[in-house]
């Protein structure tokens, strides 16, 4: 049967099912917070950092990934990248502490970000032909966003009948099935680019990017004294534009900043970290009211959050064929208002009372971000030639995993911030437990298990309040935001042609 297929789309098989258990590893995590957070007692600000380490790190580690990718053959890093994500997945789901399960994150960032460029890296070097690649790229997307909606249904299904580290732990049979594909289905020999390959400049982005999201949570978790907060904000943002400097003004750059100048580029970009950063952040915020607080197991979350991710399975496939029919610039923006005014209604909406509303609305909202998202990575790679495929890839890697660690951060962060001031706590507690459990609602529930049944009751009840009330607010300001987006992404996109 493979004798008759085409080895380019051969090869498209390969690197899709090497791509799919990242993605399954972002979403099935957040089907499992609940269940980690109360089996491991981890704070509200160390649950951000066991979901957020991931994408940050990575979002540091793809560009020099994806330069030393072109450098050594995408094949080779691409196995090696497998080796280790299986490893680290393994080395997660059997983390005693939080501060381990962190670090054995940090592992897995390490194998998807060499995983990640070399995907998008090999389809821009095996489809020259704009329509086939357009569809390859669709094709891409869809897998991912497969792979997505199948996180939460795997999850909930072995939190259902396991302990939480089975979500970490189905990674390693789906490695030992995809590195022999990998290995027998990708060409050994490959062009490859010289050049040196600075990997202490991607330390340097790394610490600028950690550094910056620390300072945020630590102000607004009021983990630190505000004034240290603040200095280590600022200091991360100088190490970033230290960053800057350096590629500008280096004969080799890690990172090359001139493709920013392209409006294609610089649209698909921001397209990618904010339509990425709103879908990790509502999933992941669902997730926890579904479980926190109308108390459905983590299976029956994860059945009623099919409707975001199996409607974002579709998104790839449409996104190519209506930019060829419509145009970039009416897919990409009218993708982005149309997600904006779904979140809008889920905010106003009852979650204890869907009926249909609430299901089409989540279907509305994964089918065009992920429109959205297939449509800045069409717009990324159809503005580079083949030369830079690797760099553009990792550029655009580097776009979703820094969209959604911000988009958890962020998120994280705002919905802290207004859970705190809107929980109505019991005069009994004492002020130990009182601003323990005004952190998070993850925080409420450790403090109600050390309480007495009535005063336990009465926490959590106010808890479920508080969170339902947060999060409206957080859907609504999302909203906001990617509405003005869509206006930026339309004066962006102003000269593309328009499709004949």
């Amino acid at each position: 049967m493979f004798s008759v297929i085409p080895r380019r789309w051969l090869i498209l098989l390969a690197v899709m099912l090497a791509f799919l258990p990242v993605v399954i590893d972002m979403t099935i995590l957040h089907i499992a917070v609940p269940s980690l957070t109360l089996a491991l007692s981890a704070s509200a600000n160390e649950v951000l950092w066991i979901i957020d380490i991931y994408p940050l790190l990575m979002a540091g580690l793809l560009v020099p990934m994806g330069t030393l990718a072109d450098r050594i053959g995408h094949r080779r890093l691409l196995l090696t990248g497998l080796g280790i994500f299986g490893t680290a997945s393994l080395l997660a789901a059997l983390a005693p502490t939080p501060a381990l399960l962190i670090a054995a994150r940090a592992l897995l960032a390490l194998g998807g970000s060499m995983i990640m460029p070399c995907v998008l890296g090999i389809i821009r070097r095996t489809f020259e032909d704009e329509r086939e690649r357009a569809m390859a790229l669709g094709l891409w997307g869809t897998v991912g966003a497969a792979g997505a909606a199948l996180g939460p249904l795997i999850g909930g299904a072995l939190l259902e009948h396991f302990w939480w580290g089975s979500a970490f732990l189905i990674n390693v049979p789906i490695m030992l099935i995809v590195m022999p594909l990998v290995y027998l289905l990708l060409p050994r020999t490959e062009e490859t680019t010289s050049g040196q390959w600075a990997p202490w400049q991607a330390v340097l982005l790394i610490a600028g990017m950690l550094s910056l999201v620390y300072g945020i949570k630590a102000a607004f978790g009021a983990t630190q004294p505000l004034y240290v907060a603040i200095s280590v904000a600022l200091s991360g943002l100088g190490l970033l534009l230290a960053f800057v400097r350096l590629q500008l003004r280096a004969p080799q750059p890690l990172l090359d900043l001139s493709l920013f100048s392209r409006p294609a580029i610089l649209a698909g970009i921001i397209m990618a970290v904010v339509a990425s950063g709103a879908l990790a952040g509502v999933e992941l915020t669902l997730a926890q009211e579904l479980q926190y607080v109308m108390d459905k197991t983590p299976l029956q979350a994860g059945i009623f959050m099919i409707p975001i991710m199996a409607a974002a399975a579709l998104g790839g496939p449409v996104a190519g064929h209506l930019s060829h029919l419509c145009g970039l610039r009416a897919v990409a923006s009218l993708s982005l208002v149309i997600a904006a005014a779904a979140l809008a209604g889920l905010a106003l909406s009852d979650f204890h009372h869907p009926g249909l509303t609430v299901p089409l609305l989540l279907a509305l909202l994964g089918l065009t971000l992920s429109i959205g998202l297939t449509a800045s990575s069409i717009a990324i790679m159809s503005s580079v030639d083949a030369s830079q495929g690797g760099a553009a890839g990792s550029m655009e890697a580097t776009a979703y995993e820094l969209g959604s660690g911000l988009g958890i951060t962020l998120f994280g962060v705002f919905l802290s911030s207004v859970y705190s001031h809107t929980i109505v706590l019991a005069l009994d507690m004492t002020p130990s437990q009182a601003r323990h459990a005004a952190r998070s609602i993850g925080d409420t529930h450790v403090v109600a298990r050390d309480l007495a049944e009535p005063q336990a009751r009465a926490l959590i009840e106010a808890g479920k309040a508080a969170f339902s009330s947060s999060h409206s607010i957080l859907l609504m300001t999302a909203a906001a935001l990617l509405a003005a987006l869509s206006m930026v992404v339309v004066y962006l996109l102003r000269k593309r042609p328009m499709p004949h």
